[in-house]
This record gives C-alpha cells, structure tokens and sequence, in this order.
C-alpha cells in the first residue's frame, strides 16, 4: 500500500491514493487508520487523508457531491472515526494531486463529507481553501485541564467550541478530552482557545476530537478566527493566527470564510502488509 506523508503547520497527515476506493478502512472500528497514525508501531500523522475518486461506490455510499469534484477526500481521524472536514488536510490533498500530476495549478474543487471546498494550488508557496460560511452558535462551557472556560459554538462544517480567554494558553494541559455539553454537541467537538483579538492576531491552541491535542487546525483556526472577531464585535475582517506548529491567515467577508497557509509533502513510503494488534 503506497502511501504520502504531509503536513499543514505540523498537523501530519497520511496521503493514500485509492482511487477506486478499495483500501478497506472501517474493519474492527478503524484499525488500519489506527495503525497507520500510531506515533510509535506505525507512520504517525494526527489522521488519514484517502484520495478517492468522486464516482467510486465508498464516495458515492458517503454521499459526497460529484458534479464538479473529480477527487473525494476521505478524512479519518487518528483514532480511525470519521469526520467531515480539515482545513490543513484539504490543502495537503490538493497539494499532493498536484504533486500527483492529477491537477494543474489553479484552483479545483475538492469534495468532502462537509461539501465541496474549492482550493487554489501552485507549485511552490502557501495553498488557499474556501472553507464556505462559518456559522456561529449559542455560547456554551467546557473544562480545560480543571478550568472552566466559555466559549461559542461555530461550525465550519465540523463542530467547534472557541474559546477566547485571558487565561494563559501555556499553563493549560489539553491532552485530555475537554469536558463539554454532550446535548448540543451529540457527535463530539474540538475545542480551541484562544487569546483575545489584539492588533489582527491571535495564539490558538486546538483539542480535536478523534486526535487530541494538535499542532494546528485548519477549521478550528477558523472557528477561533471568527469567534474572536465576534468577541470584539466584528463580524469580518482578517485574522492572523498563530497556532504551535505555524501561523496561518483567516480572512472572514460575512459570506465566505478562507484559509491560507502551507501544505507540505514530506516522505513517499510503502506500508507493510503486517498491521500490529492493539493500536
């Protein structure tokens, strides 16, 4: 099995190109994915980016739009569960169909499980993604490392709960699954914190669900981006954020969010037909 390892600001992802959708990823609740990012037994990403074509039976089960995507990007999280869409992983995927020769430089539509995201990719510089309206929600609490923080919900395709705080990002241990309200986040949440608005930056830390804590998140740098705009009564504008693994650019208008940063590809590899017990 072929496989590409990339990353967008250190959130590492395995690429595996399975245009027929073949790669059996779902036995015993995600093993192969499990497998695949184990840090120490096996390649080690934060999740698995499968390269799909639009027309193979698993896209067309998952429900994805093939009218203007050729190419399905089939994001599973570290623990193996499904999700609907990554920021930094959409663009590592168009990078490597570029790098692929599957696409030209130019912008292309990409499918996910969130919808079609359209990406703009050159050969050399950062990559660009329409992440589509950010939606702001109800503000609701969790509990970070025994401290209780407020947030808003945003959805950006996915779950979040963005949490502009005073409260110093270092000191906070997000190892462990936040608590949150199961109720209005019935399949789960990432939870980003995040330093208040200050000269059109921020520093952001993310939780996501299926991963634990990363260096970076493309749609939680979204989810921040707008919620600190709101907490400082803005409803657009452009925000720099600065996450552990690099500082990506947000820019919100009111009908589109977008997301700019890098998208690299790192090593090509074959993985072993061997798959370990108890990962």
């Amino acid at each position: 099995m072929e496989f590409v390892k990339g990353h967008g600001t250190e959130n590492d992802f395995v690429v595996l190109p399975d245009p027929d959708g073949s790669i059996d990823l779902d036995t015993d609740d995600g093993h192969l994915v499990r497998a695949l990012c184990h840090r120490r037994r096996g390649i080690g990403a934060d999740g698995v980016l499968r390269v799909v074509r639009t027309d193979a039976p698993v896209a067309v089960a998952a429900g994805v739009d093939g009218t203007e995507a050729t190419w399905f990007m089939d994001y599973r999280n570290g623990d193996g569960s499904l999700a609907e869409m990554c920021g930094n992983g959409v663009r590592v995927f168009a990078r490597y169909l570029l790098d692929a020769g599957l696409v030209a430089p130019g912008t292309h539509p990409v499918a996910t499980r969130a919808g079609t995201r359209w990406v703009t990719v050159d050969r050399t510089g950062p990559v660009t993604v329409d992440m589509g309206p950010s939606v702001l929600g109800p503000a609701s609490t969790t509990v970070v490392d025994g401290v209780e923080l407020t947030g808003v919900a945003v959805d950006v395709g996915n779950p979040h709960l963005a949490c502009v705080t005073g409260t110093p990002l270092d000191a906070l241990d997000l190892a462990a699954p936040p608590a949150y309200d199961r109720t209005l986040f019935p399949h789960g949440v990432n939870v980003e914190v995040l330093t208040p608005l200050a000269d059109g930056a921020v520093r952001l830390r993310v939780h996501e669900r299926g991963s634990g804590e990363t260096r970076s998140c493309g749609t939680g740098t979204v989810a921040g981006a707008v919620a600190a705009l709101d907490a400082a009564g803005r409803h657009t504008g452009t925000v720099t954020v600065h996450t552990p693994g690099g500082t990506l650019l947000v820019g919100v208008d009111g009908a589109t969010t977008t997301l700019t940063g890098p998208a690299e590809l790192v090593a090509h590899g074959t993985w072993g037909a061997a798959v370990p017990a108890g990962v």
